[in-house]
Parts: structure tokens; C-alpha cells; sequence
């Protein structure tokens, strides 16, 4: 059974097709359609002189049609779709009374979509009444996923978007990502600067860390719809993270407040934390400094040249490590890279980007002697965190240039940085496994084939393999993330 174009011919029988199914819809109280005013003899007309309504027949009659679109209606433009950038779509998709529950929405799903994809389409769109649950439930069975809501003029309803692509090709636009946070007793070193500085909507006056991009379980991101991130992963696969896709997603992007100083610390390579942490990873991260007081901000990076092992055991034992350990000073748009071994520490005031390998394996060396409302000291983990300690290493803040255009500031094994200043239209680099889109000053458009995304400072997407070109549009600097 496939589909047939409608002619003058089935004219009037269709238009009887059309009054039936909709009488019946408004007896089972779905108000969607309401016949003469939607569907009516005119669009049934337009559809066949178009050249766009097909049916399916069954024992001599019309047991179901749609009309299909090459490309999209008007009031679709705009609208939060998933991918694609030659769309195609359907409306009025109706199956007879008689012969509903017998699987033809399906049979005739699958002809709409072999029609669009030999017309050259990459995806395709659709929408229904938020009222009408057989039609939700079918399209989700077809393998649609739900984007978000429209209104049509004049309609009493609702009404919810769907998407679909229609070949392996098929760009996947970028995805909004909403930020799980860490606040409260997890972080009460953490302030209110998120929220102030860009409009996070924090729930606590202790909130450091703001994780954009995250799969930790029980702190994942989401997009809009509230998918977390590791589901987006298991729905789109390799077209989303590439070669990333058979292992665990590698990084882990966050926003950070630190009202007050944050404890002395240091994270494992993978071996140390393979042999020590039961399989566990370890962490390279990187700081991008968004905003210090007015003096300057200031960083514990390292320990002092000339240190020795033991001294450093020892002045941590006494509780005496503070003079053993290389401070530098910040300002906005400084780059630091922090490899697994390096002893660091954010100072009071600062607000910065981190991006870092997927790893929550920390070992603290010092905490400035601080106690929690019950004059409890928080944990310390001295001989793990000297075991990893590299004390050769001498690292300084890369300060970068602020001159237009896209520069890489950091090409390390864990990831890669760029760095975006905008003052007109700037095209973003190919996009290799994913990248992490963040706007760190000012507000760009975010631009591709068909469509837009305005973001603000402090917003992140999630940009895929499959991603279309994109560029971005304005005045402002934004951070582009990729795995290494």
C-alpha cells in the first residue's frame, strides 16, 4: 500500500474524507479542527490543485491522507527545531474512523517521509494539539522528537512541535544548555555573582559553581525541554559527540564563583587515579578569568621553585603551607592551564571559566584552617594529594591579546580552546566530536542556514558533529571548547 497524489478527480470524496474525520474528532471532544473553519473546502481544493495531498485507499476507499510540504508553513519560521536546514513537513494528517487502531498513521508517516527525502528534504516537521494524544503518541513511536510549543491564529488550542531527520547527514542545530549547580554546603566558599553577573537563576546566597556542560550523575545539564545531557547523548549518538560516543563523555564545563578563597588543592593524572580511585579518571583543566575585584585577582599556581618534597610535607603537616606556594596575579581574558599534578587555588573575588576532563577526584592540601557552622574542618587529603604533587612545574597565565577575530589560546591532550572576539560576523572553527559554545562578554546571534540563537553572556549550547556551518554575529567574546 503506498500513498497516491490527490487529483480534481478524488476532489469531492476527499472533502467528505475530511468532514467525517472531523466530525469525529469533535465527538471525542478534541477541538483541534472544527470543520469550515479548519480543515475546510478550500484548503482541500488548494492542497489537490498544489499537487500536495496524498491518500491511502482500502477496499475502494479513502482510509487516509495527509498533505505533504516541500519546505514549511510561514509561522514555522523561527521556531526551535532540532536539525536540518532544508526542511519539509505535513498538516492535516487523518486517518477514517473506521479505520483507526489499524496502523496506517504509521504507513502513512513513513511514505511522507520517503516523499520529503526524494525531494531533497533533511528533516521533517510537524505539529499537534497539546489535546491530542494519539497523535503525540504516534509521532514519538516514529521516532519524532518533541521541541516545543506554537500557537496558530485562531486556533482554541495549544499546540506542540515535532521534528524528525530524514538522512544520516542531516545537521543537528545547536542545543540550549540549561546548568545544574553546585551551592550551599557543597560550596560555601561560592557567592551571588552568577546571578548577578548573568542572570543565573540560583537558588542559594553560597552558589560556586554553575556546571553548563555536565554528565556528572545527579548534577547533568539539560536543554530546554529538560533532557539531560547523557540522554541527548543515547538519542543523537555519534551525529552529537563523534568520536566521543563509546566512552564516557570527556569534558566538563563550568562557571565559577569564589566569594572567598578556595581550599589548596590538586588533582591525579589517570594512571594515579586508575590504581588509587577504583578505575577513576584523572584531571587537566584550564581557567579563563571573567571577572577579579578592582586590585586584581589572585591565583595560587604551583609551588615556589626550589621547594622540596619533604619541606612541603612538612609545612603541610604544621598547617604552615602558605608561604611554600606560587601566587600570581589576574586580570579579565587571562588563560591559565592547570595539568593534573598542579597545586592551585582560586583567590576571593574571582569569577572564571573552567573547562576540565569529566573527574571529580580532588585532593586538598589546605583550607586556610576554615570550620563549618559545627566548628568542623573539612577533610584534607595530604598524602594522596603529595603523592601527585609536580613540583617542577612553573607555569604562568597566558595573557591574550584582545584583538579581533579567532585565536586558539590552549591545544592540550584533554581539549582545545578558541577564543572569540566579535565585532561584526565571525565564522566559528569545524566543529571536531562537539564543541562547547559559551559567551563570556557582551551578546552575540549565533547563526546557521535557516535559523538563529541569540545568546548572552554566561549561556552556553552544545554544538554537534552534524552541526551546519555557524557563525556568530555582534559585539562580544565568546569561548569555544572542543575535546582534544
Amino acid at each position: 500500500m503506498e500513498m497516491i497524489q490527490a487529483t480534481e478527480k478524488e476532489l469531492n470524496e476527499l472533502i467528505s474524507f475530511y468532514q467525517v474525520v472531523t466530525d469525529n474528532m469533535e465527538e471525542n471532544a478534541l477541538t483541534q479542527w472544527h470543520w469550515g473553519r479548519y480543515p475546510n473546502e478550500d484548503m482541500i481544493r488548494g492542497d489537490v490543485e498544489a499537487g500536495r495531498l496524498y491518500y491511502l485507499r482500502e477496499d475502494d476507499e479513502i482510509a487516509a491522507a495527509a498533505v505533504v510540504i516541500i519546505g514549511q508553513e510561514p509561522e514555522y519560521v523561527g521556531l526551535s527545531w532540532t536539525c536540518g536546514i532544508h526542511p519539509g513537513s505535513f498538516q492535516r494528517l487523518a486517518v477514517h474512523p473506521s479505520m483507526q487502531g489499524a496502523g496506517l498513521g504509521g504507513l502513512v508517516l513513513d511514505d511522507v517521509q520517503q516523499l520529503l527525502r526524494r525531494s531533497g528534504c533533511d528533516c521533517v516537521r510537524c505539529d499537534t494539539s497539546t489535546k491530542n494524544k494519539a497523535a503525540r503518541r504516534l509521532y514519538e513511536k516514529m521516532g519524532f522528537r518533541l521541541c516545543g510549543g506554537m500557537r496558530w491564529e485562531g486556533a482554541p488550542d495549544d499546540f506542540i512541535t515535532f521534528d524528525k531527520p530524514l538522512k544520516r547527514e542531516t545537521p543537528i542545530w545547536p542545543i540550549r544548555m540549561i546548568p545544574a549547580f553546585r551551592d550551599g554546603e557543597m560550596t560555601p566558599w561560592g557567592g551571588k555573582r552568577l546571578a548577578e553577573l548573568y542572570g543565573k537563576e540560583t537558588k542559594d546566597n553560597h552558589t560556586g559553581e554553575s556546571l553548563e556542560v555536565s554528565c556528572i550523575p545527579g548534577l547533568e545539564s539539560t536543554d530546554t525541554a529538560g533532557r539531560k545531557l547523557p540522554d541527548l547523548i543515547r538519542e543523537f549518538g555519534e551525529k552529537l559527540i563523534g568520536r566521543c560516543v563509546d566512552r564516557p563523555f570527556p569534558l566538563l564545563l563550568k562557571l565559577i564563583d569564589a566569594k572567598e578563597q578556595l581550599s589548596v588543592q590538586v588533582h591525579p593524572d589517570d594512571a594515579y587515579a586508575a590504581a588509587r580511585e577504583n578505575g577513576k579518571v584523572g584531571k587537566n583543566e584550564a581557567w579563563l578569568i571573567l571577572d577579579t575585584p578592582e586590585e586584581g585577582g589572585e591565583l595560587i599556581y604551583g609551588i615556589r621553585p626550589g621547594t622540596g618534597k619533604q619541606e612541603l610535607r612538612d609545612a603541610c603537616r604544621k598547617g604552615e603551607p602558605e608561604p611554600l606556594l606560587n601566587r600570581v596575579r589576574l586580570r579579565p581574558g587571562d588563560v591559565c592551564y592547570i595539568p593534573a599534578g598542579t597545586v592551585h587555588s582560586i583567590g576571593p573575588g574571582v569569577v572564571l571559566y573552567e573547562l576540565g576532563d569529566t573527574s571529580e577526584v580532588t585532593y586538598r592540601f589546605y583550607d586556610w584552617d576554615r570550620t563549618d557552622e559545627h566548628g568542623k574542618k573539612r577533610e584534607l587529603q595530604l598524602d594522596k594529594a603529595l603523592d601527585v604533587t609536580n613540583l617542577k612545574r612553573q607555569l604562568l597565565p597566558v595573557r591574550v591579546e584582545k584583538s579581533y577575530g579567532v585565536k586558539r589560546v590552549l591545544t592540550e591532550d584533554s581539549f582545545t580552546l578558541d577564543l572569540l572576539r566579535v565585532s561584526g560576523i565571525e565564522t566559528l572553527p569545524e566543529i571536531q566530536a562537539f564543541g562547547l559554545l559559551t559567551v563570556t562578554e557582551g551578546e552575540l546571534l549565533l547563526r546557521w542556514a535557516g535559523s538563529s540563537m541569540k545568546m548572552k553572556a554566561g549561556e552556553t549550547c552544545l554544538l554537534a558533529k552534524n552541526s551546519p556551518e555557524l557563525a556568530v554575529e555582534g559585539v562580544g567574546v565568546a569561548a569555544l571548547a572542543m575535546p582534544g
